[in-house]
């Protein structure tokens, strides 16, 4: 039972027969991979993730065409008896919005593209005049279709990514966090205005540090203005296999180990009803420590970005050997494992102690390899991001040393405090992909996997790259039905290139731009 005041109150929010915030639990999600005009599979798939334990199912909406057909998939789910509510995801297209929330429970617009065309990167100048109007363009736009949504007794979710913010905003604002809040908040005063509270947000990066971030100064500008809005976590493009586990227990467990947080998706490049697992493994753990009996800790912060060490892991010292000379051990058995350690480091902190510290925390001989991951990912991902730590052990007697070891290391780069391998940013796969996204991404690691430090996006269509990319160092993007284009940075370099020649050419482009290095 999650203990009275666990979680950040905020409004109700209903999609269906669902609700979302308030005493809600917290709400699982996933997102079809089919193409939407394909009814069969869609109607097929999203039983499969129905069954699988999601409370909520995404869908892309292209156009009008697509946002029509989900309203014969909803009828076909309710005739077999899944109830399961439908959203809508839409960029680019208002049109296929307005047409969408005629047709399902809830939908998904992006304000880095519902009103602003699309992002080209280009510096843009606005008198404070100019600016005004441009936010009105936002209400023009935006108060219709708040009103077909009230109509329809439709949700809508405002979400913004990192790598989708308009020229205007990032002209204004920069790449940066505030504009990312921003640009929610410009959506959610229009909302407000119209007294339409049927909203959730989500603020998405493929950086769990920017997501977190952000994510928390989200909350602040809504506190600060009155706004308690229903929050979706996710993690996108965190890619595959343990980096996607971790990259999503990380950053969204982060924040619901400290009560922020309503629904959730665990974003992975692999088949949709694999996400829900690892998504209610996550939330599982959280209530655990909600429930716990030990007082919350202080937050006890340090500064992360000035540490100049990496933090040490397994490769660093033996922990049958004990504490490496000058490190003190803090460490915790407990279920609430983060509350535990950052009282240890408050009271480290109030009697003077500087010596380094070497994290440990244990977990039960029957925890397996899926289930240490997640606990290990929100526990120490917690501690890390707030700076705390100067070396990590997990010990977990059910679980060989080399996967823990490959785990700490894992996280210690999800975090940013170490880098040891090379980051694929990998979209999950959505009906806009136009490859097999999960047989692509195994390709690519092999052929680029002992690049370290060097971030690489593989991303299914447009839609996600360049932009969603954010600030990965070379991209892979599905271009038209067996065609890949080749980026550099946000820039196109190879274009529209027959996808057998796509893994070779990625690599001389590397090696053109000297960060290839041999294995």
């Amino acid at each position: 039972m999650v203990r009275e005041n666990f979680r950040r109150k905020t409004t109700v929010v209903r999609v269906g027969n669902t609700t979302i915030g308030g005493d809600a639990p917290v709400r699982l999600q996933s997102m079809t991979n089919t193409s939407t005009l394909d009814t069969e599979a869609s109607v097929a798939q999203c039983e499969a993730i129905a069954a699988a334990g999601a409370d909520i199912v995404r869908l892309t909406a292209q156009g009008v065409a697509q946002a029509r057909n989900m309203g014969i998939i909803r009828r076909r789910l309710r005739e077999d008896g899944v109830d399961t509510p439908l959203v809508a995801d839409i960029h680019f297209n208002p049109a296929a919005a307005f047409e969408a929330a005629t047709q399902v429970e809830k939908v998904r617009i992006n304000p880095g593209n519902f009103v602003d065309p699309g992002r080209t990167f280009k510096k843009l100048t606005y008198t404070d005049e100019e600016y005004a109007a441009e936010l009105q363009k936002i209400a023009d736009k935006l108060v219709p279709f708040l009103k077909v949504c009230r109509e329809h007794s439709t949700a809508i979710r405002l979400g913004v990514n990192h790598g989708s913010l308009s020229d205007r905003i990032m002209s204004r604002y920069g790449d940066t966090p505030a504009g990312i809040v921003e640009s929610a908040m410009e959506f959610l005063r229009v909302c407000r205005s119209e007294n339409f509270n049927d909203v959730v947000i989500s603020i998405k990066a493929s950086n769990v540090v920017v997501m977190t971030r952000t994510v928390r100064m989200l909350v602040e500008a809504m506190d600060a203005e009155d706004m308690h809005y229903p929050l979706h976590l996710g993690v996108t493009e965190a890619g595959d296999a343990e980096d996607g586990r971790v990259k999503s227990a990380v950053g969204i467990g982060s924040l619901l180990a400290d009560g922020i947080g309503d629904t959730i998706r665990v974003s992975l490049s692999e088949a949709p009803e694999n996400e829900v697992p690892v998504a209610r493994m996550l939330v599982e753990h959280i209530e655990r420590i909600a429930s716990d009996d030990m007082p919350r800790a202080e937050r006890v912060t340090a500064d992360a970005q000035a540490r100049k060490t990496p933090v040490a892991a397994w490769e660093d010292f033996d922990p049958e050997e004990g504490m490496p000379e000058g490190y003190d051990e803090v460490s915790s058995a407990r279920v609430g494992a983060i509350s535990d350690i950052r009282r240890q480091m408050a009271a480290r902190k109030a009697e003077g102690k500087v010596a380094p510290t070497v994290i440990k925390i244990s977990y039960p001989a029957d925890f397996d390899a899926e289930r240490v991951t997640v606990a290990a990912s929100v526990d120490f991902g917690s501690l890390l991001l707030d700076g705390l730590g100067d070396g990590i052990m997990i010990d977990a007697p059910g679980v060989e040393k080399d996967k823990l070891r490959s785990l700490e290391m894992s996280i210690l780069q999800a975090t940013r405090r170490r880098i040891s391998k090379t980051e694929y940013i990998a979209c999950p796969g959505c009906g806009r992909t136009l490859f097999d996204l999960p047989s692509v991404l195994k390709t690519v690691k092999e052929g680029t996997s002992h690049l370290k430090g060097l971030k690489i996006g593989v991303m299914g269509c447009i839609v996600n790259g360049p932009g969603e990319m954010a600030d990965a160092d070379y991209g892979y993007v599905g271009a038209a039905a067996g065609c890949v284009s080749l980026y550099k940075g946000k820039e196109c370099v190879v274009k529209n290139i027959p996808a057998d020649e796509a893994l070779p050419r990625l690599i001389a482009l590397i090696k053109e731009n000297g960060d290839w290095t041999d294995e």
